[in-house]
């Protein structure tokens, strides 16, 4: 069986978070603006990993706390293992954090042309509430999503939901998921 682990990064693993940021966006932060995310007490960035592995990170994730607020940076999951639900691990760990946090709701830009990624955040109940015009350096839009009700006992049983639906997707691949975030 195949571990995974989510948890906090660390600057020990810049090189890796570097790595992934390269494939999966062709280097969309710089190394100096991760080592900002890693320093910064108003960051949380995750990811996710394979201990075994050499360079194990599969992938990452991160949030600002503003205020009451978690608006969510980077969600990238390495091309080679999207569909199997890290996406949605990510997504959870991120507003497991924002809750733990005491933040109350949560805002993200996402491009309009990527169905699979709004499609991941409309699962979690994420609703549009505007676009940014080209936004995207390739002239995209932004769609400007909110998710509100963060500490509400609702919101903690949809995040319990999410949990073992998540568990059980990653045992039909043989993945097992550590969380000590």
């Amino acid at each position: 069986m195949t571990s995974l682990v989510l948890q906090p990064l660390t600057p020990e693993q810049l090189e890796s978070i570097l790595h992934l940021d390269q494939v999966c966006f062709g280097g969309l932060w710089s190394q100096d603006g991760y080592q900002r995310e890693l320093d910064s007490p108003n960051s949380i960035l995750l990811g996710i990993q394979k201990p075994e592995q050499p360079d194990p990170l599969l992938a990452l994730g991160c949030l600002w706390a503003i205020l009451d607020e978690a608006h969510l940076t980077i969600l990238a999951v390495h091309p080679d293992y999207r569909r199997r639900g890290l996406g949605q691990l990510m997504l959870w760990g991120l507003l497991w954090a924002a809750r733990e946090r005491q933040l109350s709701r949560a805002t993200l830009e996402v491009n309009a042309n990527n169905q699979a990624a709004r499609s991941l955040y409309e699962q979690f109940g994420f609703r549009e509430a505007g676009r940014r015009r080209g936004y995207y350096s390739n002239g995209d839009d932004a769609l400007i999503l909110w998710l509100s009700g963060l500490q509400n006992s609702n919101f903690l049983q949809k995040l319990e939901q999410w949990d073992r639906h998540i568990q059980h997707r990653m045992a039909t691949w043989g993945g097992k998921i550590l969380k000590p975030c």
